[in-house]
């Protein structure tokens, strides 16, 4: 077993390289102040499985993020989509997706709603690639469910739109379990990223980190 000394040098290294790195991420965006105590005690388990690969993974990252938010988007383009190609499929990291829909973004559970309701179906990944990457076309206007109809078979996209009409009130309450985790781990912008291996979990600087960087600290926790 390695030290808990090793294991702080190795926090600190990557910290430290974080500092230095370019300010990519700038335009990260503030989340409100949690308005009530009932949202810091609420339960933390989401009911719809938004995850990318195996559970049993040595490492799992948490994110918790709002899919109006360009911060998150130019994040999950620049370092998730490659964590997900170099760890994810390997089976060394897990990634859990929390919402965490900002006031400012006033479609941002619009589309939060729609990606759970995709999740229950399975298409989590592919919903969440096909909100960032189209981004741009459905946060002026809000027409999410028009631009996303365009990336998906008629069908399948159908049922995503019934399932939540129908389970509306169970989405909703989901997105605020996902919320309500963030307001206790003191989340307080988007995207906000976690760490857990050998049952240690660490935040990572908030609004998002460069890909490099996130690989040379999941190679460290790696060979741990």
């Amino acid at each position: 077993m390695k030290s808990r000394t090793v294991r702080r040098t190795g926090i600190l290294i990557f910290v430290a390289l974080v500092a230095m790195a370019p300010a990519a991420f700038a335009q990260q965006s503030k989340a409100p102040a949690p308005s009530t105590a009932k949202a810091a005690s609420a339960a933390a388990n989401p009911v719809f499985q938004k995850t990318i690969g195996q559970s049993s993974a040595p490492i799992t990252m948490e994110i918790f993020g709002d899919f109006q938010c360009p911060a998150c988007r130019v994040f999950f383009e620049g370092t998730v989509k490659q964590v997900i190609d170099e760890y994810v499929i390997p089976g060394k990291v897990y990634i859990v997706h929390h919402d965490f829909p900002l006031d400012m973004h006033p479609y941002a559970r619009q589309a939060a709603r729609l990606a759970n309701a995709a999740a229950e179906f399975g298409q989590f990944e592919a919903i969440e690639r096909a909100l960032y990457d189209h981004q741009e076309e459905w946060s002026t206007k809000g027409n999410i469910d028009e631009v996303m109809a365009s990336y998906f078979p008629a069908a399948e996209f159908k049922k995503f739109q019934a399932y939540e009409s129908q389970h509306i009130a169970e989405i909703n309450a989901s997105i605020e379990r996902d919320r309500a985790l963030g307001v206790q781990r003191n989340v307080n912008q988007t995207p906000t990223v976690y760490i857990t291996a050998r049952g240690k979990t660490e935040a990572l600087p908030g609004g998002g980190v460069d890909y490099k960087l996130l690989k040379s600290y999941f190679d460290y926790l790696l060979r741990q």
